[in-house]
């Protein structure tokens, strides 16, 4: 989802687009990695690549860390070793939800599930091989292509299906165009360290977010059920609170991304796949 965000919109701006599929490159196999970066001596790297499955996450381990941790490591010394730039995406779920109101940079992650520990795991290899590199967080990432619950939260509802959401879980929303303007735009200004990337607002829950999506696409909410937490006894933990803010982006002047519900309408109006009940 985010990989086809990136490519169409780095496109959009004129730039020569190298996107690789898992197919084409195995970002676990260093030497593949290296291979792979004398053909294509690329100039910015945006590694969207990574192990999603947070509940297949607590058996695979070796198959989740290969992808969120060995990966991006080796991603990261090409990309040093090659002099590009390179940006690498995490997740708000290196929180443990503990804090009252929204993480910034500053806080220190406490990662609870396997998932959450390899994207952490990876932040760390990375910023060791390449101190130059851009580790960006984000969080509740929806939009065209999104096979996650987020993005087909539309083509549920405009199907008439009855679905139920949590209500007491917190997060802020990312558009996935959005968030790979900033990728972009990161990879660019050769920045480095940690940066929160969400929209702007006040966050919200799941079941906020789907009530959003009702009223902007003309939905029936009452197709929506509050839910909680727990009694989904799924198997790997989840942060209760993940919203996420961003001190470092303000520091380097960077804009605020636009307001989620501004977003969420763009995603609703632009007749994309998912809100049309394709796949």
């Amino acid at each position: 989802m985010v990989a086809r965000a990136a490519a169409k919109y780095c496109r959009s701006r004129g730039d020569e687009v190298a996107a690789l599929t898992r197919a084409d490159l195995d970002i676990s196999d260093r030497e593949a990695v290296l291979v792979a970066f004398a053909r294509i001596r690329p100039s910015i790297v945006l590694n969207c690549a990574a192990y999603t499955n947070v509940d297949g996450a607590e058996t695979n381990v070796e198959q989740c860390f290969a992808a969120n941790a060995v990966g991006p490591e080796n991603l990261a010394a090409a990309s040093k070793e090659f002099e590009s730039a390179f940006v690498t995406i995490s997740t708000d779920y290196v929180f443990d939800g503990g804090k009252d109101g929204f993480y910034t940079e500053n806080d220190e992650p406490d990662p609870q599930s396997v998932y959450a520990r390899s994207k952490y795991v990876g932040e760390q290899r990375v910023a060791t091989v390449d101190p130059g590199a851009v580790i960006v967080r984000s969080g509740w990432i929806y939009g065209e292509f999104g096979t996650n619950f987020l993005s087909l939260i539309p083509d549920l509802l405009s199907n008439g299906k009855n679905i139920s959401v949590i209500a007491d879980s917190f997060g802020t929303p990312t558009y996935a165009f959005d968030l790979a303007v900033r990728l972009r735009e990161l990879g660019e200004m050769k920045a480095s360290g940690v940066f929160h990337v969400t929209n702007e607002g006040p966050g919200t829950s799941y079941y906020e977010f789907a009530n959003a999506a009702a009223d902007i696409g003309g939905l029936d909410r009452r197709l929506i059920e509050p839910t909680s937490m727990k009694s989904l006894e799924r198997p790997a933990p989840r942060p209760a609170n993940s919203r996420l803010a961003s001190l470092r982006s303000r520091e380097l002047g960077l804009a605020p991304l636009r307001d989620w519900r501004d977003a969420l309408s763009e995603y609703l109006g632009q007749g994309n796949a998912n809100a049309k009940g394709g796949k």
